[in-house]
């Protein structure tokens, strides 16, 4: 029998267990809460709304809530507008969404046109029980969790009796009468406002925890969730005391059980680290520990408004006069440089033996640092400045160490926790996450050897066992790293491998691990790490000799659940033959649209940068995305959990970038092309020249196959362009940051500063999709000039406000990456920017961009999805290309499985 684990889905399931300590929730697309997307809505740019949502799921929104309630808007309609254009965009449907009104109807209809598993919020006893019994088996109906509202007849529970009350008699009606699955009941038993001067409120705080402890121990399953802003509200305006209120709130709010909620909180500071006095007056108010918290708690504000106390613990070096042990720790857990040396060599001169040190008070410091950081009360690049710390602190001691080993004859050295292999697998060039996830594994006393990117599988394998590895990491940004991972995985299961095999990176996925990989390495666990905050739990369960079978057992009955279920969801959903996909094909008017002829045709180079132009293009989102800092630029800074790590990060990014523009790092180029071209039926031919006589390339699209509800078509990219005897164009580009970043890098790494390494690779990133953005615009404004009358700022065009587009093969709407061949051999690509293809079609250097121009004003970016096999047959006819060699390419998308069916046959 399964786990009672809430279990809910979009396209992909996402299983609420124990080693998921609390869920976040987006709530950008919510009219109430958000002014742009309120706007949006309003304005019926469903485009758009759609990108908020798309943008809540790249940086990590594990459910979005989706909310319609404003009285200008026809909330039932938006809501059934906005979710089934939201069901065809594969990207954004992968996540469970949440369907959010105060209105049943709305809520219903939502239920109506939701894929997978949503969650309801919220239903409640305040219009009393047979309304609440008719609203919940309507949700079991449906399929849907609910998020019940600690409300009854008489009102919201403020009081932790009231609460317990009310959600306790809604359990039993729930789970006794309706016969509804206990852990798909998320109660909110209602965060209210503290310290408000209003006696009454004294003890939300201690209400809130208590009935949340009790709910846990009395409601089998059931899940707690709440918003921890609310708690806070006395003290806007001073963000270092809300931000000490829901690190002390949420400390025992979570060790209560709360283990779900929208926390827009004050920026989470490490509570060990809060400010002694500041920690015990928050923590005298949340938890009611005096009469007079309240008063003092205002009194000691007024020495952190603005950014009083952050600066002031900035210059406070009374940690100076500590002892050199808690001075070690102190540097460790606050990233600080300026003394390690002069602390290292201190420690080491009163040790027996250098390594003692290490051992000794780097480790335990280190220790403080993975407690705090799997504790959330650490973020990622804190985490990695902590490292680069630990690295320097042994550099200082290795001389030592080697003339040790020398003198006993090799002996001497430290253990480490285990030995890990990470690699990024062939074909692919990317390597930030990977370095991250090594950062954070070498922090917690492993043992990291990293042999690079572009690595194939027999080098794995043979230094795998050289150096005896107790774990493999394979790492992959592509979508052909996927079918690498699987070719790994099955060499080890051929060469009599047993070590688990970590698989991580952008493209790959829990389901990915389940149905591929895992199944073709069966003498050991292949297991899916989702980012750097999970690797060290994970490797510590795999390698821990009392825990490691009941954990691998645990994986596997889970991968094969996941296997399972997900066959049957792909075997459940309606696909079009594809003769019917393509009678339903977007209908453009050609007749009303004069395509912009281009300045030129054929290609040019573009050489002519300016570092510090490209800058004010920059998209900072993804940035912090990168550093595992989930949020949206400029809003981060002030984000409650994240804000501090967050502004700290960018000070230091934006410290890094001016170095890079005034030194001139990197040396940006690109190349542009445009050609006349025509849609023949799936695909867009490219000419010679404006007769349209001489065909020049072929570009091959993909159409979907999902079934459509009402009118809304099956696109395929050749759609966007117009039919033969009607003039149109299409251009493409290729853009690169340079080389330059892989050498920077290494020399960082050689002087023991991952953090900086890090750094530059993803500011590199950064320069190259602005180039991107930047050269769009001069295609549009200029290059192209379809769009002269633009007036978009650069901060403007993130949110893509202009008309056109330009796809990238290897994306959703063209998932192909072998696409990139004709367009580079178009360009010249190589000689005109010194950017080269793989063999998996991964751009070298890294920090490239490529992509189609498509300027049709009515084009949108969308999702291909899963298609059929008469599709993939139809489409390797088109290429001139072996089936085999298509299915291999399109893995990842295919709605079957290639080698069953030629067993079958």
């Amino acid at each position: 029998m399964l786990d009672r684990h809430l279990r809910l889905s979009g396209l992909e399931p996402f299983v609420l267990t124990p080693d998921i300590p609390f869920v976040n929730i987006g709530e950008r697309t919510n009219v109430t809460g958000s002014a742009r997307f309120r706007k949006l809505i309003t304005n019926r740019d469903y485009a758009a709304a759609l990108e908020v949502a798309r943008d809540q799921v790249e940086n990590g929104a594990q459910i979005i809530d989706i909310n319609m309630d404003e009285g200008l808007i026809d909330s039932k309609a938006a809501m059934v507008e906005f979710l089934n254009l939201l069901a065809a965009e594969p990207d954004i449907a992968r996540v469970p969404v949440m369907i959010d009104s105060s209105k049943w109807e709305v809520i219903e209809a939502g239920l109506q046109c939701v894929q997978g598993k949503p969650v309801v919020n919220s239903i409640s006893m305040k219009e009393g029980e047979e309304q609440f019994r008719q609203q919940a088996r309507l949700c079991l109906a449906y399929g849907a969790a609910v998020v019940v509202m600690a409300f009854d007849e008489q009102g919201q529970a403020d009081t932790c009796a009231r609460k317990i009350e009310i959600c306790a008699r809604a359990y039993k009606i729930l789970t006794e009468e309706v016969g509804f699955p206990p852990e798909d009941i998320i109660f909110d038993p209602n965060i209210f406002a503290v310290a408000t001067g209003i006696e009454e409120h004294n003890n939300y705080g201690v209400d809130f925890i208590e009935a949340t402890r009790w709910i846990r121990r009395n409601l089998p399953h059931a899940h707690v969730s709440g918003g921890v802003s609310n708690l806070s509200f006395s003290f806007r305006g001073n963000e270092p005391v809300r931000e000490a209120m829901h690190a002390v709130f949420l400390y025992h709010a979570i060790q209560a059980g709360m283990d779900m909620g929208i926390v827009n909180a004050g920026q989470l500071a490490v509570y060990d680290q809060i400010d002694a006095d500041l920690r015990e007056a928050c923590e005298d108010v949340v938890l009611n520990r005096r009469s007079d918290a309240t008063e003092r708690l205002l009194d000691i504000a007024e020495r952190f408004k603005g950014e009083g106390g952050a600066k002031a613990r900035e210059k406070d070096l009374s940690w100076r006069e500590w002892s050199v042990e808690k001075r070690l720790e102190h540097a460790l857990v606050n990233g600080i440089t300026e003394y390690i040396e002069a602390d290292t060599e201190e420690a080491r001169q009163q040790a027996e033996r250098p390594l003692h040190v290490i051992e000794g008070p780097l480790m335990a410091g280190m220790n403080v640092v993975g407690d705090l950081f799997g504790a959330g009360k650490m973020f990622l690049p804190q985490v990695v400045k902590s490292a680069r710390v630990m690295k320097q602190a042994v550099a200082v001691l290795l001389p030592h160490m080697e003339a040790e080993k020398a003198a006993n004859g090799g002996g001497g050295e430290r253990q480490a926790a285990g030995k890990i292999l990470m690699a990024t697998v062939k074909g692919d060039v990317h390597d930030i996450g990977k370095n991250i996830v090594g950062v954070v594994l070498a922090c917690n006393n492993y043992e990291v050897i990293d042999l690079g990117v572009m690595v194939p599988a027999q080098k794995i394998l043979e230094v795998a066992r050289e150096q005896n590895v107790d774990v493999i990491g394979l790492s992959g940004l592509i979508t052909p790293s996927l079918d690498e991972m699987v070719h790994v995985a099955s060499e080890m299961e051929r060469e009599g491998f047993q070590v688990p095999l970590l698989i991580g990176g952008a493209t790959t996925s829990k389901i990915h691990t389940a149905v591929k990989i895992a199944p073709r390495y069966h003498q050991g666990p292949a297991v899916y790490v989702t980012d750097a905050s999970r690797a060290v739990g994970v490797v510590s369960s795999l390698l821990s000799p009392s825990q490691q079978a009941d954990y691998v057992d645990a994986i596997r009955a889970e991968y094969l659940d996941v296997a399972e279920r997900h066959e049957r969801a792909e075997a459940a959903k309606q696909r079009l033959p594809l003769a019917a996909a393509r009678a339903n094909a977007l209908k453009v008017d050609w007749s009303a649209y004069r395509a912009t002829a281009p300045q030129f045709t054929g290609t040019r180079i573009i050489d002519d940068w300016d570092l510090a132009d490209i800058a004010r293009y920059i998209d900072w989102t993804p940035f912090f995305q990168t550093w595992e800092l989930k949020g949206v630029y400029p809003r981060i800074l002030e984000d409650e959990k994240q804000g501090e790590a967050a502004r700290a990060l960018f000070a230091e990014a934006k410290e890094m970038l001016a170095r890079i523009i005034e030194g001139r790092w990197f040396n940006p180029r690109a190349v542009v092309g445009f050609w006349p071209a025509n849609a023949v039926g799936d695909d867009i031919r490219l000419f010679t020249g404006e007769d349209r006589q001489q065909p020049l390339a072929t570009l091959h699209t993909l159409r979907q196959q999902v079934t459509k509800r009402g009118d809304r078509p099956n696109v395929a990219l050749s759609d966007f362009v117009a039919p033969e005897g009607r003039p149109d164009y299409v251009g493409g580009f290729v853009v690169t940051a340079g080389p330059e970043e892989s050498e920077i890098a290494a020399r960082y790494e050689r002087a023991n500063d991952d953090y900086a390494a890090i750094m530059v690779k993803a500011l590199a990133d950064r320069i190259a999709e602005a180039m991107a953005e930047m050269l769009h615009e001069r295609v549009r404004k200029e290059l192209w000039g379809y769009g002269a009358d633009e007036t978009f700022t650069p901060q403007d065009l993130i949110g893509e406000p202009y008309k056109g587009i330009r796809p990238a093969p290897g994306y959703p709407a063209q998932p192909d990456h072998t696409e990139k061949l004709t367009l580079f051999r178009l360009l010249d690509a190589e000689n005109a920017t010194g950017v080269r293809l793989t063999e998996s079609m991964a751009m070298w250097p890294g920090s490239s961009v490529s992509g189609l121009y498509i300027g049709h004003p009515d084009s949108y970016y969308f999702g291909v999805a899963k298609i059929e096999e008469d599709q993939a047959r139809d489409y390797a006819a088109r290429k001139g290309m072996d089936l085999a060699e298509v299915e291999r390419w399109l893995a990842p998308i295919l709605n079957y499985t290639p080698r069953k069916k030629d067993e079958a046959a």
